[in-house]
């Protein structure tokens, strides 16, 4: 396997490691709300990207200079988008269902592939477009429920949906940017000094948010720092190998990839929870495997 073609091991680690790293969040969100078990991906997440840099430093011999006067404006989209996005989500999920919000958002995909063609020059081929919108599709139809498409009837969660996926989307276009911008080191020296400082950008901004807005939150995420701690590491362990996938390929790729995340899901409910698949569940399936084969084809 080429150098190039690792973005395709490292996008299923980073997605295994994200449904990981939502399942321990999803435990700290009773104690903590939403917000708190959101932060503590960045908080707890900064000291291991930290680390990640240094053994990487250590081990690649790279030395960092300064990156690019690009870095800093492609750093600040990517982390803002972020949060961003998770806030519209939020209030995207407290007007319609999980499911139906869930669809919306994996039309991230598709965003992603416009945003990296017109900010990057990110080259795409009719066949990568047509595997990205079959895994999109495919992730839409396994996602909603009989009668779940009566939610797209209503005009404010819908744009709130479609909104979230945009800045998911223009997030991991500014990651990708960011990480170009940082030359004369490998690529994995890239990603993981862009990750640190994407880490340490959002921890000071939502720290500083929730110290002015929500005091009581901070306290409650440090009286909870051993599980947060877990939660952390799975976080930033995640996201490196999602920033490794960024410096090889282009966003849309990773992020068509990552669907596959539906599949560990759809997985574990049925072997673990012993859950059944319907029919339209195994049709969305199969054109996400449909969809994802062929954008590693192409």
């Amino acid at each position: 396997m080429s150098v190039v073609s690792l973005w395709i091991p490292f996008t299923l680690i980073g997605a295994a490691g994200q449904v990981a790293r939502n399942a321990m969040q999803r435990g700290l969100t009773g104690p903590l709300g939403t917000l708190g078990a959101t932060h503590i991906r960045f908080l707890f997440g900064l000291p291991f990207a930290v680390l990640f840099l240094l053994g990487i430093l250590l081990v690649g011999g790279d030395r960092l200079s300064w990156p690019a006067s690009g870095f800093i404006p492609w750093l600040v989209t990517g982390g803002g988008a972020q949060i961003v996005a998770t806030a519209l989500m939020l209030a995207a999920m407290n007007e319609r269902s999980f499911v139906v919000t869930t669809a919306y958002l994996k039309t991230e995909a598709i965003q992603a592939a416009i945003f990296g063609f017109v900010f990057l020059s990110d080259h795409l081929t009719v066949l990568k477009v047509g595997a990205i919108l079959l895994a999109t599709i495919g992730v839409i139809i396994t996602a909603l429920r009989p009668g779940g498409a009566k939610g797209f009837g209503s005009l404010r969660p819908t744009l709130l949906g479609l909104l979230a996926a945009s800045f998911f989307a223009l997030s991991a276009v500014g990651y990708r940017g960011a990480i170009l911008n940082v030359p004369n080191v490998s690529f994995v020296t890239a990603a993981s000094f862009t990750l640190a400082m994407t880490l340490a950008m959002q921890t000071v901004v939502m720290s500083a948010y929730l110290i002015a807005r929500r005091p009581g939150v901070m306290s409650s995420i440090f009286k909870l720092w051993k599980p947060s701690m877990f939660a952390g590491f799975m976080g930033s362990f995640a996201s490196l190998f999602w920033f490794l996938a960024f410096a090889l390929t282009a966003a849309a790729n990773v992020r068509t990839l990552a669907l596959v995340e539906v599949l560990f899901a759809q997985g574990v409910a049925y072997y673990g929870m012993k859950q059944p698949l319907s029919l339209r569940e195994l049709c969305g399936i199969a054109l996400i495997l449909l969809g994802v084969g062929l954008l590693v084809a192409s």
